[in-house]
């Protein structure tokens, strides 16, 4: 059976944040994984995951300024100060957490600009921060993310995701395989999960109902037999990482909304 890990940025939202993480203890999950821990002090988070036996699997390097619509500094000519600042950041905070994955989200693709210099760009950063995610014994995650929910993402298919991990070869530089994504933008779940998960390229899984983002078990994907695709690639490949379940509750933020929905878990 899959690892899971509950994404606390999407649920248990009817508590406080810092109280999400007794939440999922208690709803049987071994990690945690969320978007961002910056607006906390690590030794508050890192008390959390103590006091509830809890592992922390995964969480993004700052991406800009969020609240304005940035979505990572990867790719923008001109940010890579700002850029490497966040991986120091994220670096503390991981080994603080000892959080063995960073996520680096690629960024919204200004208009007006060539895309081999954004690639450039992207491939430059993405070998540095690798490099020093290396001697903190640290992974660097990319995501492609949909152009549906993120209009401009400048990271959007497997193949070029995996084409750039492979062609940077730094051996902690990984793809973060989130299953929603990839149904809206390429489908072919189970043929996918079987090319990539043999190549050692994929660092995390994540999933979600498609196509409102709710949980598994809501949608047109059979998320039940990809479970089993998944033991069967991960037995033959050894393949160990976890899952994370980043969807949003049908029931939204209402008390138990979470805890109703987690039928779906084998």
């Amino acid at each position: 059976m899959p690892r899971f890990a509950a994404n606390l940025s999407m649920l248990y939202n009817e508590h406080a944040f810092l109280d999400r993480f007794a939440a999922a203890a208690a709803d049987g999950f071994m990690a945690v994984e969320y978007l961002f821990p910056y607006a906390f002090a690590a030794k508050d988070l890192q008390q959390r995951l103590q006091d509830h036996g809890l592992q922390q699997v995964l969480f993004n390097a700052p991406p800009g300024d969020w609240d304005a619509g940035e979505r990572g500094l990867a790719c923008l000519p001109g940010r890579e100060v700002e850029f490497r600042a966040g991986i120091h950041q994220a670096l503390e905070y991981a080994q603080a957490l000892a959080c063995p994955r960073i996520h680096v989200m690629a960024g919204i693709a200004p208009g007006g600009t060539e895309h081999a210099t954004l690639l450039a760009t992207y491939r430059a950063n993405l070998a540095w921060a690798a490099e020093q995610a290396r001697s903190a014994g640290c992974k660097v995650l990319i995501e492609p993310i949909n152009t549906r929910d993120m209009p401009g993402y400048f990271l959007s298919l497997q193949s070029a995701a995996h084409a750039l991990v492979q062609d940077i070869g730094a051996l902690n530089l990984q793809v973060q395989f989130d299953l929603y994504h990839c149904q809206i933008m390429e489908g072919d779940l189970a043929s996918k999960l079987r090319q990539y998960l043999p190549t050692g390229r994929v660092g995390h899984l994540q999933i979600a109902g498609v196509p409102q983002r709710h949980e598994p078990s809501v949608g047109e994907v059979n998320y039940a037999y990809l479970f089993e695709v998944m033991d069967e690639v991960s037995a033959q490949c050894g393949w160990d990482g976890w899952v994370g379940c980043e969807y949003r509750p049908a029931l939204g933020a209402v008390a138990g909304a979470t805890r109703a929905g987690l039928a779906w878990r084998p």
